[in-house]
């Protein structure tokens, strides 16, 4: 079998309320001001404060850092290096979706690693030496699950790309996974990142590096997604939870296996046309499964029956379309478009070079060729 790695959080708490913990481990571990990273919107909406009003009540000091856009750029990274510096922070608070978590690991990475001052340079699996500044991560969407995964993902404006960098030193020391932070989620943004969730499980259970410890957590994930992510749209609190246990487990696994095309093609949608990333790989995702079916064994039967579907006496023909079929289904449920009205003829070219030289495609357990993304791509159009 080979050696397979696994790089997962020191400490999670989960659960309404988890929250709460936060002061406690701040006060144990000596720590004094808090760099505070979390987008504009969730300042806006209260949400951010659901956690600052906690620091505050408990005498903890935190400087607020909001210059952070959606698909996170490389000078909202440089802009908040310059910020922790000057703000005298010993740690940092992560409240978002992976905007705000990518966004401060690329920080934390920096900050005790300067000579990766050229954000360009962690590109990849980059040879840091140290670990990011000690990292409280708090989810306040069911998708990205970020607060486990050592990777991010960051926007070179310039060159109209993503790039994804790979570094265990980045992961959170804890993540507090907690339902309420997720109950004003608008419906869309529930449903894409629950899409998000759904592409990292189905992908890290079919790429390459797959293996018995990804595998039952990955397929966990998918059933925990077919049931819950329609009861989250509907702000159900049950289905907040299930999306918010769903997330945080396909991340611990994907984030050690990878990935594969819908995200390479997700990237590049989101680099070219600012396309929110749930969204893309929501219409990537059962385009993607048709091309690769024919090289993934028999794992579609195991994600036709993670969706309840009774697969007795099917060919493999028939469960791997059932599979598709309920990916769709499920897309076009929560309300994810089918169709990319921006994506354009004259496009096609730099998408589809960016997507095959993307980090995530070498994962992808059948290689694409250009004309191959490019088929794919189509069907969006």
């Amino acid at each position: 079998m080979g050696v397979n790695r696994f790089v997962l959080n020191g400490i999670s708490y989960h659960g309404h309320g988890a929250i709460e913990e936060i002061p406690g481990i701040v006060k144990s571990k000596g720590l004094t001001k808090a760099f505070v990273a979390s987008d504009p919107d969730l300042v806006k909406f209260g949400v951010t404060a659901k956690v600052t009003d906690l620091l505050k009540k408990n005498g903890i000091d935190f400087y607020l850092y909001s210059d952070i856009k959606p698909n996170p750029t490389i000078e909202n990274v440089k802009n908040g290096v310059e910020a922790y510096k000057s703000s005298g922070a010993d740690f940092m608070i992560t409240i978002g979706g992976g905007s705000s978590m990518d966004t401060g690991k690329g920080i934390g990475i920096i900050v005790n690693n300067p000579e990766f001052a050229d954000v360009r340079s962690l590109e990849g699996v980059a040879p840091t030496k140290k670990r990011t500044v000690f990292t409280i991560a708090v989810p306040t969407t069911g998708g990205t699950g970020a607060e486990s995964t050592i990777n991010y993902v960051i926007t070179d404006v310039e060159k109209r790309r993503k790039f994804v960098c790979v570094d265990p030193n980045d992961i959170p020391d804890v993540a507090v996974v907690d339902p309420d932070m997720m109950s004003s989620m608008p419906k869309g943004l529930t449903a894409s990142t629950g899409m998000d969730a759904l592409t990292h499980a189905i992908e890290g259970y079919t790429t390459g590096a797959a293996w018995e410890l990804s595998d039952c957590l990955n397929l966990e994930s998918i059933k925990l997604i077919a049931k819950n992510l329609r009861k989250a749209v509907d702000n159900d609190p049950d289905g907040r939870e299930g999306m918010a246990l769903a997330q945080y487990v396909t991340a611990m696994a994907y984030s050690n296996v990878g990935l594969g095309i819908a995200h390479s093609m997700a990237h590049t949608l989101g680099a070219v046309y600012d396309t929110p990333h749930g969204v893309a790989c929501a219409m990537m995702l059962p385009i993607v499964m048709e091309f690769n079916a024919e090289a993934t064994g028999d794992k579609f039967k195991h994600i036709a029956e993670a969706f309840d579907i009774n697969t007795e006496g099917m060919d493999q023909a028939t469960y791997r379309k059932a599979a598709i079929d309920a990916v769709r289904q499920l897309s076009v449920d929560v309300g994810i478009p089918t169709k990319l009205d921006k994506l354009k003829e004259e496009d096609l070219d730099f998408l589809c070079e960016s997507a095959a030289a993307d980090a995530c495609a070498p994962g992808n357990p059948r290689p694409a060729d250009l004309a191959q993304f490019r088929e794919m791509f189509k069907k969006l159009m």
